[in-house]
């Protein structure tokens, strides 16, 4: 398990739904997410569960309620507005510069931190140089500490499939976030690969002080990962607790995980 959580919220959603064309594809949606604990979501397909990563990054804006981050009411906020304030995510789908090295994918994500100005920029100023050598050596130093220095100059595309995850997670944790939201970071992973990821989401979560929210289908990894679940369907939350308090509930596991994720949840006890 991950760093002890503290009892102060860092994230607050009250209330939160979000509509498309009269379907409710989020409702009444409510947490209290804590400084340092890993948060895992589940949930069958179209349950809701990549509209509340878009709702709550900024990228869709809620159909009601509020979201509170850090104390500050960021409801319907733009996406880079959002990850300024601490608050960095991933995609179910890769999303990286694959033609770009894998150092200037890096690069891309700090800019939000230390971009040069217009005029800098264009008149090829001392200042632009200075700004772009420290962008460079921060990104090979967040490399390195994450094992990763040896892919600085291939191209993003390139990377084995579980290195592209790796580095997409590297390039959130490059905005230096508070809270990090990976959106089914094993999709497309062998069990080798996805107990790889595990550790290393672990790590990064302990060595980084953050706080994480996983959505992921893979019992394999977000059972022994998470500190708490929450269990969606139909974008309502149907279930929340343990993960031991999640495996032992019949209505999640025989409405809503099916037999083969049930399996599944025995196998991680």
């Amino acid at each position: 398990m991950g760093a002890t959580a503290t009892t102060e919220p860092l994230l607050i959603a009250t209330g939160v739904g979000r509509a498309f064309r009269g379907l409710q594809a989020l409702a009444d949606y409510d947490l209290e997410l804590r400084q340092g604990e890993i948060l895992g979501i589940i949930g069958p397909n179209g349950a809701g569960k990549s509209t509340l990563f878009n709702v709550l990054t900024g990228f869709l804006p809620p159909s009601s309620g509020t979201i509170r981050f850090r104390g500050r009411d960021i409801t319907g906020m733009a996406p880079n507005r959002v990850a300024q304030l601490g608050m960095a995510r991933t995609f179910q789908n890769i999303r990286l510069f694959g033609s770009m090295s894998v150092l200037d994918n890096v690069k891309t994500a700090q800019q939000l931190r230390g971009k040069a100005g217009f005029w800098e920029t264009m008149l090829n100023l001392p200042s632009f140089h200075n700004k772009e050598r420290a962008l460079t050596e921060q990104a090979m130093a967040h490399l390195v500490s994450l094992g990763m220095a040896n892919f600085a100059a291939a191209d993003a595309a390139s990377l084995p499939y579980g290195f592209q995850r790796k580095l997409e997670i590297a390039r959130a944790l490059a905005t230096e976030p508070a809270v990090l939201l990976l959106d089914e970071p094993a999709a497309g992973m062998n069990e080798g690969e996805t107990a790889e990821l595990t550790g290393f989401i672990r790590d990064i979560h302990q060595r980084f002080g953050l706080t994480v929210v996983v959505v992921e289908h893979d019992m394999s990894l977000i059972m022994p990962l998470s500190d708490r679940i929450q269990v969606l369907n139909y974008g309502r939350v149907i279930a929340e607790g343990t993960p031991a308090d999640i495996r032992a509930n019949p209505k999640v596991i025989e409405a809503y995980l099916g037999a083969e994720d049930a399996a599944a949840m025995e196998a991680t006890a």
